[in-house]
Protein backbone atom coordinates (compact mmCIF):
# COMPACT_ATOMS: atom_id res chain seq x y z
CA UNK A 1 0.00 0.00 0.00
CA UNK A 2 1.37 3.85 -0.35
CA UNK A 3 0.38 6.64 1.89
CA UNK A 4 1.88 9.95 1.89
CA UNK A 5 2.89 12.04 4.20
CA UNK A 6 3.88 15.64 4.68
CA UNK A 7 6.54 17.54 7.20
CA UNK A 8 8.74 20.63 7.26
CA UNK A 9 11.36 18.38 6.56
CA UNK A 10 12.50 14.84 5.36
CA UNK A 11 12.77 13.54 8.63
CA UNK A 12 9.40 15.30 10.07
CA UNK A 13 7.43 13.59 7.92
CA UNK A 14 9.79 9.99 7.87
CA UNK A 15 8.98 10.60 11.82
CA UNK A 16 5.31 11.13 11.30
CA UNK A 17 4.89 7.75 8.57
CA UNK A 18 6.38 5.88 11.13
CA UNK A 19 3.99 7.23 13.54
CA UNK A 20 0.71 7.10 12.06
CA UNK A 21 1.59 3.56 10.55
CA UNK A 22 2.99 2.01 13.60
CA UNK A 23 6.17 1.07 12.46
CA UNK A 24 9.99 1.26 13.08
CA UNK A 25 11.30 3.47 10.51
CA UNK A 26 13.52 1.15 8.38
CA UNK A 27 10.12 -1.38 8.20
CA UNK A 28 9.29 0.78 5.61
CA UNK A 29 10.47 2.16 2.08
CA UNK A 30 10.42 6.43 1.26
CA UNK A 31 9.83 8.08 -2.41
CA UNK A 32 10.39 11.89 -1.82
CA UNK A 33 7.39 13.08 -3.73
CA UNK A 34 8.10 17.16 -3.54
CA UNK A 35 10.40 19.17 -1.56
CA UNK A 36 10.44 22.98 -0.69
CA UNK A 37 13.59 24.33 1.88
CA UNK A 38 12.02 26.72 4.02
CA UNK A 39 12.60 30.60 4.50
CA UNK A 40 13.05 33.61 6.51
CA UNK A 41 9.21 33.98 5.63
CA UNK A 42 8.37 30.44 4.08
CA UNK A 43 7.61 27.64 5.78
CA UNK A 44 9.55 24.35 4.34
CA UNK A 45 7.98 22.05 3.11
CA UNK A 46 8.42 17.82 2.38
CA UNK A 47 5.59 15.51 0.28
CA UNK A 48 7.07 12.03 0.67
CA UNK A 49 5.42 8.23 -0.54
CA UNK A 50 5.95 5.48 2.03
CA UNK A 51 5.31 2.04 0.64
CA UNK A 52 4.00 -1.12 2.90
CA UNK A 53 3.24 -4.52 2.19
CA UNK A 54 0.11 -4.37 4.65
CA UNK A 55 -2.79 -1.84 5.10
CA UNK A 56 -2.44 0.63 7.94
CA UNK A 57 -6.27 1.20 9.83
CA UNK A 58 -8.05 4.28 9.51
CA UNK A 59 -5.19 5.86 7.16
CA UNK A 60 -6.53 6.83 3.93
CA UNK A 61 -3.75 5.84 0.71
CA UNK A 62 -2.48 8.03 -1.56
CA UNK A 63 -4.67 6.43 -4.42
CA UNK A 64 -8.10 6.94 -2.20
CA UNK A 65 -7.15 10.62 -1.46
CA UNK A 66 -7.38 11.59 -4.99
CA UNK A 67 -10.60 9.88 -5.74
CA UNK A 68 -12.71 12.87 -4.44
CA UNK A 69 -10.89 14.76 -7.79
CA UNK A 70 -11.92 12.20 -9.88
CA UNK A 71 -15.72 12.29 -8.63
CA UNK A 72 -15.69 16.01 -9.06
CA UNK A 73 -14.61 15.62 -12.65
CA UNK A 74 -16.72 13.17 -13.22
CA UNK A 75 -19.73 15.63 -12.23
CA UNK A 76 -18.66 18.21 -14.54
CA UNK A 77 -20.38 18.73 -18.17
CA UNK A 78 -19.36 16.63 -20.85
CA UNK A 79 -18.77 19.71 -23.13
CA UNK A 80 -16.32 20.66 -20.46
CA UNK A 81 -14.25 17.77 -20.27
CA UNK A 82 -11.30 17.13 -21.87
CA UNK A 83 -11.67 14.57 -24.76
CA UNK A 84 -10.19 11.30 -23.34
CA UNK A 85 -8.22 8.74 -26.11
CA UNK A 86 -8.90 5.93 -25.89
CA UNK A 87 -5.99 3.24 -26.71
CA UNK A 88 -6.60 0.39 -29.31
CA UNK A 89 -7.31 -3.01 -27.29
CA UNK A 90 -5.10 -5.58 -27.48
CA UNK A 91 -5.63 -9.33 -27.19
CA UNK A 92 -3.96 -11.34 -24.33
CA UNK A 93 -3.35 -15.00 -25.21
CA UNK A 94 -4.38 -17.33 -22.81
CA UNK A 95 -0.63 -17.93 -21.99
CA UNK A 96 -0.47 -14.50 -21.10
CA UNK A 97 -0.53 -13.10 -16.84
CA UNK A 98 -2.97 -10.85 -16.34
CA UNK A 99 -1.17 -7.67 -16.28
CA UNK A 100 0.73 -8.36 -19.28
CA UNK A 101 0.22 -4.59 -20.35
CA UNK A 102 1.81 -3.42 -17.19
CA UNK A 103 4.42 -5.59 -17.01
CA UNK A 104 5.18 -5.01 -21.01
CA UNK A 105 5.33 -1.09 -20.15
CA UNK A 106 7.27 -1.41 -17.43
CA UNK A 107 9.80 -3.95 -19.20
CA UNK A 108 9.75 -0.84 -22.02
CA UNK A 109 10.27 1.81 -19.73
CA UNK A 110 13.50 -0.13 -17.90
CA UNK A 111 15.14 -0.90 -21.35
CA UNK A 112 14.31 3.00 -22.31
CA UNK A 113 16.11 4.23 -19.57
CA UNK A 114 19.44 2.00 -19.07
CA UNK A 115 19.28 3.07 -23.27
CA UNK A 116 19.32 7.16 -22.37
CA UNK A 117 22.54 5.49 -20.07
CA UNK A 118 24.31 4.91 -23.22
CA UNK A 119 24.11 1.36 -22.36
CA UNK A 120 22.55 -1.35 -24.88
CA UNK A 121 19.93 -3.97 -22.14
CA UNK A 122 17.26 -6.67 -22.18
CA UNK A 123 14.57 -6.85 -19.44
CA UNK A 124 12.46 -9.43 -18.53
CA UNK A 125 9.97 -10.74 -15.98
CA UNK A 126 11.64 -12.39 -13.05
CA UNK A 127 8.90 -13.51 -10.92
CA UNK A 128 5.35 -12.60 -10.37
CA UNK A 129 4.15 -12.64 -6.46
CA UNK A 130 1.30 -10.63 -5.25
CA UNK A 131 1.93 -7.48 -5.68
CA UNK A 132 5.35 -7.83 -6.61
CA UNK A 133 6.97 -8.12 -10.18
CA UNK A 134 10.78 -9.03 -9.97
CA UNK A 135 12.50 -7.47 -13.53
CA UNK A 136 15.87 -9.49 -14.76
CA UNK A 137 18.46 -6.57 -16.53
CA UNK A 138 20.92 -8.50 -18.90
CA UNK A 139 23.39 -6.32 -20.12
CA UNK A 140 27.11 -6.44 -21.27
CA UNK A 141 27.57 -3.35 -18.80
CA UNK A 142 25.85 -4.75 -16.24
CA UNK A 143 29.07 -3.84 -13.82
CA UNK A 144 28.30 -0.45 -14.20
CA UNK A 145 24.40 -0.83 -14.27
CA UNK A 146 24.67 -2.21 -10.48
CA UNK A 147 27.04 0.29 -9.60
CA UNK A 148 29.01 0.26 -6.09
CA UNK A 149 26.72 -1.91 -3.56
CA UNK A 150 23.86 -1.64 -6.00
CA UNK A 151 23.67 2.34 -5.51
CA UNK A 152 22.61 2.29 -9.56
CA UNK A 153 20.65 -0.60 -9.44
CA UNK A 154 18.44 0.80 -6.57
CA UNK A 155 18.19 4.17 -8.53
CA UNK A 156 16.81 2.83 -11.53
CA UNK A 157 14.56 0.57 -9.30
CA UNK A 158 12.81 3.55 -7.89
CA UNK A 159 12.24 5.19 -11.03
CA UNK A 160 10.54 2.20 -12.32
CA UNK A 161 8.58 2.03 -9.06
CA UNK A 162 7.59 6.09 -9.85
CA UNK A 163 6.53 4.95 -13.22
CA UNK A 164 4.12 1.92 -12.43
CA UNK A 165 2.69 4.21 -9.66
CA UNK A 166 1.91 7.25 -12.59
CA UNK A 167 0.38 3.79 -14.51
CA UNK A 168 -1.89 3.60 -11.25
CA UNK A 169 -0.60 0.44 -9.56
CA UNK A 170 0.94 2.14 -6.65
CA UNK A 171 0.35 -0.93 -4.51
CA UNK A 172 2.93 -3.18 -6.86
CA UNK A 173 6.26 -3.11 -5.47
CA UNK A 174 9.02 -3.44 -8.75
CA UNK A 175 12.43 -5.03 -7.94
CA UNK A 176 15.42 -4.94 -10.39
CA UNK A 177 17.65 -7.46 -10.54
CA UNK A 178 21.12 -7.94 -12.94
CA UNK A 179 23.48 -11.23 -12.55
CA UNK A 180 21.76 -12.60 -9.01
CA UNK A 181 23.21 -8.90 -7.55
CA UNK A 182 20.33 -9.47 -4.85
CA UNK A 183 21.13 -12.72 -4.17
CA UNK A 184 25.02 -12.80 -4.00
CA UNK A 185 24.32 -9.69 -1.81
CA UNK A 186 21.99 -11.00 0.76
CA UNK A 187 23.85 -14.00 1.12
CA UNK A 188 26.72 -11.86 1.61
CA UNK A 189 24.75 -9.49 4.45
CA UNK A 190 23.46 -12.36 6.22
CA UNK A 191 27.33 -13.42 6.95
CA UNK A 192 28.60 -10.34 7.63
CA UNK A 193 25.85 -10.08 10.02
CA UNK A 194 26.77 -13.34 11.77
CA UNK A 195 30.46 -12.43 11.50
CA UNK A 196 29.52 -9.24 13.48
CA UNK A 197 27.55 -10.16 15.89
CA UNK A 198 29.90 -13.41 17.11
CA UNK A 199 33.10 -10.05 17.56
CA UNK A 200 30.52 -8.09 19.32
CA UNK A 201 29.45 -10.96 21.71
CA UNK A 202 33.85 -11.65 21.39
CA UNK A 203 34.78 -7.93 22.74
CA UNK A 204 31.55 -6.75 24.44
CA UNK A 205 31.81 -3.68 22.43
CA UNK A 206 29.37 -2.51 19.35
CA UNK A 207 29.66 -2.07 15.99
CA UNK A 208 28.44 0.12 13.10
CA UNK A 209 28.00 -1.19 9.72
CA UNK A 210 28.04 0.52 6.45
CA UNK A 211 25.01 2.92 4.88
CA UNK A 212 22.79 0.17 3.64
CA UNK A 213 19.28 0.85 2.38
CA UNK A 214 16.03 -0.36 4.21
CA UNK A 215 15.69 -3.64 2.59
CA UNK A 216 19.36 -4.52 3.37
CA UNK A 217 18.93 -2.98 6.96
CA UNK A 218 16.13 -4.85 7.05
CA UNK A 219 17.88 -8.44 6.36
CA UNK A 220 20.46 -7.50 9.32
CA UNK A 221 17.98 -6.85 11.94
CA UNK A 222 16.03 -10.04 10.68
CA UNK A 223 19.03 -12.17 11.05
CA UNK A 224 20.26 -11.08 14.73
CA UNK A 225 16.76 -11.23 15.74
CA UNK A 226 16.69 -14.35 17.63
CA UNK A 227 20.00 -13.90 19.09
CA UNK A 228 19.48 -13.45 22.64
CA UNK A 229 22.56 -11.32 23.63
CA UNK A 230 22.76 -9.22 20.29
CA UNK A 231 20.73 -6.35 19.67
CA UNK A 232 20.73 -4.11 16.33
CA UNK A 233 19.71 -0.37 15.79
CA UNK A 234 19.81 1.71 12.74
CA UNK A 235 20.94 5.26 13.25
CA UNK A 236 21.55 8.22 10.88
CA UNK A 237 19.01 10.57 8.46
CA UNK A 238 17.74 10.11 4.91
CA UNK A 239 17.74 6.78 3.29
CA UNK A 240 20.88 4.84 3.26
CA UNK A 241 20.99 4.38 7.16
CA UNK A 242 23.88 2.90 9.45
CA UNK A 243 23.00 -0.38 11.43
CA UNK A 244 24.64 -0.68 14.88
CA UNK A 245 24.90 -4.17 16.36
CA UNK A 246 25.76 -3.98 20.42
CA UNK A 247 25.96 -6.53 23.16
CA UNK A 248 23.01 -6.33 25.63
CA UNK A 249 23.91 -9.36 27.52
CA UNK A 250 22.15 -12.55 28.27
CA UNK A 251 17.89 -12.17 29.53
Amino acid sequence: MVYEFEGRTEEEAIELAAAGLGLARDEFDVEIVESQRGGFLKRGKTVIKVHTREPAPGLATAESRREPRQADERRRPAEDRPARVEEPRRERSPDAPEDAELERKLLEFTTGVVERMGYGCKASVLFREEQKLGIRIESESAAILIGKKGKNLDALQLLVNVYAGRLGREDLRVILDSENYRIRREESIVKMAYEVAEKVRRTKNSVLLEPMNPFERRIVHTTLNDIVDIDTKSEGEGLYKQVRVSFRGRR
